[in-house]
């Protein structure tokens, strides 16, 4: 059976499900119910300096993006860092890490950037016993215009200062949360680790307003008659979370650095799929909040199902698997040829295949009498748009072409030999070369 134990920067913990610093860690209640339910280890809402607590709204925090079927596709989260006092919070987690040693309690900050502030906080966290902190310079609201959270973690400068002063004051792992509000991951991240981050984690939420009310025009959720942008969490971010963690694992000067990978994991295959592109352990907040924590035990069970499937027994065989698969455009090959076949025995006959090619894409796929689909190859660029629309799975596929069979859209003979853009000839910098 697959051993889910999880060692990411020392820290042993009996899977590689965490929650993430958001609402569902930030109290002991919450926590401990948790670790009830089978979580590895928590990331402590985000806490703040000594003082007057944070002040959140008293409406609502939370706009949401639905599928057509209802399923919370995303979470847009006005809400701040902890709003507890910072001494109430400190002993709750002294008291969670002294009864639960087997799990990982991970301490999310942000305080001014200023030395004296991280000097100030960073010995109280270090009594509570805790096995690192999280320095959160992703957060794109409320905190970011006080000069903290992403105004921190888009200026590579400060993040490598922040994290050096850290380093400097605390003795266990420091972890940089990073803003995906960027243009480019591998700055902040080439930052943290000159810095001396022992890890980073990835994403914090995306700035966005989810959803405009038509009668009143405003932003949702509406406080008063006014809206704010928030910070986007939820299955819709992943595609953007998975392509960071992949720029991460595979930039030359980031590569090997260890990754906590965070982003609308809500299935034991969305993580995965995270740590195949080189996450240790992965970070979860809106299935928890949509589910409840035990959405935690589905995850366990099925990723202990599939490496037993796969024959992993533990997961560092896998992960970073799929980081050398992770490529530039221009070096994908151009001799790769492929048609779409369409399974007339699976055909529902609706038509989407159809109509999505012809109005929208190439004009590949032939509407024949009685509603049979059919390909035309001639036309067909293999953009597998079809797969994507088509309602029945692996009714369509694509067909690779073998090589010496001839293209008839091209007209070229299929070759075996591996061919991509930098060698092309319709490429000036190719031509420039020769």
């Amino acid at each position: 059976m697959a051993d889910l134990t999880t060692n990411f920067l020392g820290i042993t913990t009996p899977n590689p499900f965490w929650l993430a610093s958001a609402p569902p860690t930030d109290k002991e209640y919450n926590v401990r119910r948790a670790f009830e339910a089978g979580w590895g280890g928590v990331v402590w809402k985000t806490l703040g300096e000594e003082g007057p607590p944070i002040v959140n709204v008293n409406g609502p925090r939370y706009g949401a993006v639905w599928g057509a079927d209802r399923r919370l596709l995303a979470l847009n989260n006005i809400e701040l860092i902890t709003d507890r006092p910072l001494q109430t919070n400190l002993d709750e987690i002294a008291r969670v890490k002294k009864d639960y040693p087997d799990r990982a309690i991970i301490v999310s900050l942000m305080v001014p950037c200023t030395e004296e502030s991280w000097k100030a906080i960073l010995p109280r966290v270090a009594e509570t016993g805790a096995d690192g902190i999280e320095l959160n310079f992703g957060c794109p609201h409320g905190m970011s215009e006080r000069g903290m959270g992403s105004a921190v973690g888009q200026v590579p400068e400060y993040i490598e200062m922040v994290t050096r002063w850290c380093k400097e004051n605390y003795d266990k792992p420091v972890i940089v949360k990073l803003t995906p509000n960027i243009t480019d991951i591998r700055y902040p991240a080439r930052a943290a680790k000159a810095g001396g981050a022992d890890a980073v984690s990835l994403i914090n939420t995306v700035s966005s307003i989810t959803s405009v009310d038509l009668d009143d025009f405003c932003p949702e959720p509406a406080i008063d008659g006014k809206g704010s942008h928030g910070g986007l969490c939820g299955p819709a971010v992943k595609p953007m979370a998975l392509n960071m963690v992949a720029e991460i694992a595979r930039d030359a000067e980031t590569a090997g650095l260890p990754i906590s990978g965070i982003g609308g994991v809500t299935t034991w295959r969305d993580a995965a799929e995270f740590m195949a592109l080189g996450a240790g352990n992965v970070q979860v907040c809106t299935a928890a909040m949509t589910y409840g924590f035990k959405v935690v035990q589905e995850m366990i069970s099925g990723l202990s199902d599939w490496m037993d499937q796969k024959g992993y027994e533990s997961t560092d065989q896998f992960i970073g698997k799929a980081v050398p698969n992770v490529t530039d455009w221009q070096y994908l090959n151009l001799n790769f040829v492929t048609k779409a076949r369409i399974d007339q025995e699976s055909c529902i006959k609706c038509g989407r295949c159809y109509a999505a090619c012809e109005d929208t894409s190439h004009q590949a796929i032939w509407m024949k009498e009685g509603r049979v689909f059919e390909v035309n190859d001639a036309e067909c660029v293999a953009c597998n748009l079809c797969i994507n629309v088509c309602p029945v799975e692996d009714c369509i596929t694509m067909e690779r072409m073998e090589a010496g069979q001839t293209d008839p859209r091209t007209g070229r003979v299929v070759s075996d030999d591996y061919a991509n853009w930098t060698m092309h000839p319709n490429n000036p910098a190719a031509q420039a070369a020769e």
